[in-house]
C-alpha cells in the first residue's frame, strides 16, 4: 500500500508538473482607456516635387489622373498631417509584456511607391515586403538599433523580416528608385497609430495611468503630450505642426 500511494503521489505531482510546463504566460493587462486626436497644420501647404517615373514606364503608368509627388508632406483637406506616427513613448508599466501578433505587417510597392508610406509595427512581429510591380527593386532597412537589410526582389514576390528590438523610426528606401522612401516604427506594445486622410488618431485598450503620448513626422519632427485615463474613459490629444 505505501508503494501505490508513493506511486499516486508521483503522478499527482508529474501532472501539477506538466499543467504548469504547458501553461501559457498570461495575457498583457488590458485597460479600456483610449486617446485620440488629430494632428493639426498650421501655415503654408508645402508643394511638393513631382517625381518623374520615365525610366520605369510601367509605373508611370498606374498615374493617369495626375504625376505622382513626393510624399514627405501630406496637407489633408482639412487642414490636417497625414503620416504622423503617434505612439506611448512611456508610462506602461515596467512589468507589461505584449506578445507579439501571429499575423504580419504587410509593406508593399506598387507603382514605384511604398504602401503605406508610414508603418508600424511589434518587436518579433513579421514585416511582409511586397513587390507588385514585378520590376526591379531592392529594399534597405537604415536601422539602428536593429540590424540593417538589404533584399533584393526582381519580380512578383514577398520577403519577411523581423525586428528584435524597440526602434522609432527606421529609414526605409529602394536603391533602385531614389524617389522611394518609408518610415517603420518598432514598439514592444500595440499603442501605436499613423494619421489618416483626416488626421486623426486612436490608441485603444490602454491601462490605467499615465503616458507621455510622442507624436513624429519625418519633416517637422516630434512634440509630445502628457495624458492620463482611468477606467473606461476617452481622453483627447491634439497635435499642431506648423509650416517651416
Amino acid at each position: 500500500m505505501r508503494k501505490l500511494g508513493a506511486v499516486a503521489a508521483t503522478g499527482v505531482v508529474l501532472a501539477l508538473g506538466l499543467a504548469a510546463w504547458t501553461r501559457q504566460p498570461p495575457p498583457p493587462a488590458q485597460g479600456g482607456g483610449t486617446i485620440s486626436g488629430k494632428v493639426k497644420f498650421t501655415g503654408t501647404k508645402p508643394v511638393m516635387p513631382k517625381i518623374d517615373m520615365t525610366e520605369e514606364p510601367k509605373c508611370k503608368a498606374k498615374y493617369t489622373a495626375a504625376p505622382p509627388t513626393d510624399e514627405a508632406v501630406i496637407v489633408n483637406a482639412n487642414g490636417t498631417l497625414a503620416d504622423v506616427f503617434v505612439y506611448v513613448k512611456s508610462g506602461l508599466p515596467a512589468s507589461y509584456t505584449a506578445p507579439a501578433p501571429a499575423g504580419p505587417v504587410t509593406l508593399d510597392q506598387d507603382g514605384c511607391r511604398y504602401h503605406p508610406h508610414v508603418l508600424g509595427i511589434q518587436v518579433g512581429q513579421a514585416l511582409a515586403i511586397k513587390n507588385s510591380d514585378g520590376i526591379l527593386h531592392n529594399i534597405k532597412a537604415k536601422a539602428k538599433a536593429n540590424r540593417p537589410f538589404n533584399i533584393s526582389q526582381p519580380s512578383v514576390m514577398t520577403s519577411s523580416k523581423t525586428f528584435d528590438k524597440p526602434e522609432v523610426m527606421v529609414a526605409l528606401e529602394c536603391n533602385v528608385h531614389g524617389w522611394m522612401h518609408a518610415w517603420l516604427g518598432v514598439l514592444p506594445h500595440s499603442f501605436f497609430g499613423v494619421s489618416g486622410g483626416d488626421g486623426s488618431f486612436t490608441l485603444k485598450g490602454l491601462p490605467p495611468g499615465t503616458y507621455t503620448i510622442e507624436a513624429w513626422h519625418e519633416k517637422y519632427g516630434t512634440q509630445t503630450a502628457t495624458v492620463t485615463v482611468a477606467g473606461s474613459e476617452t481622453k483627447t490629444a491634439d497635435f499642431s505642426f506648423a509650416a517651416k
